[in-house]
């Protein structure tokens, strides 16, 4: 009978599948979804970990902005502050969303983790030498600044043209159809942020969020739950309501 040698077993196994990133949730969003072998391998050599407490900042506004990110795990908050001290909250990100395409100079924006937050970083140097080398991550790259695009213009739309009700709709369908991307449960959607940050994410003060939130629960298109989760009981309607069908 013929003894296969490990090392012979190997010959078959690609690098991606045996490598240490070969098993993070944010890999199949992430900028680095479509690297494979070697590439995999050099984008964490030219990375490190970074860890960071709810409540901390990985970048404040108007700081040099010398590093671009990728969340690995929690969520995080962008904000602006305006000149007479409103805060603007510009967008949220979660695991596998990319931070640094602007401000290459100064950081437009504070970005706040909202819970306990791993990410990876990379020196903005390094990541431009990473994406001339590598096709794969520029093509990924360019789809992701796609996206960001599209939910900008969606955003102006919300602020501009949408009800309170419709707004908080919005964010709700969204935010689910992001956490179900991510393994969530269909229709249970988790609030890392406040109530005042969804508010200042939104244009609305945070009487009016928590007085939709409670005419959308009498209507019977969410359930509020413990934790600070919302259940969507009625999908249908509730998309309706966001699209301006209401």
């Amino acid at each position: 009978m013929k003894t296969v040698s490990p090392l012979s077993e190997q010959k078959d196994i690609a690098l991606e599948d045996v490598h240490p990133c070969a098993t993070c949730g944010a890999r199949p969003l992430g900028v680095c979804a479509d690297l494979k072998g070697h590439e995999l391998q050099n984008m964490a050599c030219n990375s490190e970990n970074v860890n960071v407490s709810a409540g901390q900042a990985l970048v404040h506004e108007g700081d040099p902005n010398p590093f671009v990110f990728n969340v690995v795990e929690g969520a995080v908050k962008l904000y602006r502050i305006l000149p007479d001290g409103r805060r603007q909250i510009t967008g949220f990100l979660f695991q596998g969303d990319f931070l640094g395409l602007g401000g290459r100079s100064v950081s437009t924006v504070t970005a706040e983790a909202l819970t306990p937050l791993q990410a990876c970083r990379f020196k903005r140097g390094d990541f431009d030498q990473l994406l001339n080398a590598m096709p794969a991550l520029e093509h990924r790259l360019v789809s992701l600044a796609g996206d960001e695009l599209m939910a900008a213009q969606e955003q102006i739309v919300l602020l501009g043209r949408k009800t309170a009700k419709e707004r908080l709709a919005s964010f709700l369908i969204r935010l689910g159809e992001r956490q179900q991307q991510l393994g969530g449960a269909v229709n249970h959607v988790l609030l890392p942020m406040t109530r005042l940050d969804i508010a200042d994410y939104l244009g609305l003060t945070i009487e009016t969020v928590s007085r939709v939130m409670t005419q959308l629960k009498t209507s019977g298109m969410i359930r509020l739950l413990p934790g600070n989760d919302v259940e969507i009981t009625d999908p249908d309607r509730l998309l309706a309501l966001a699209e301006g069908e209401g």
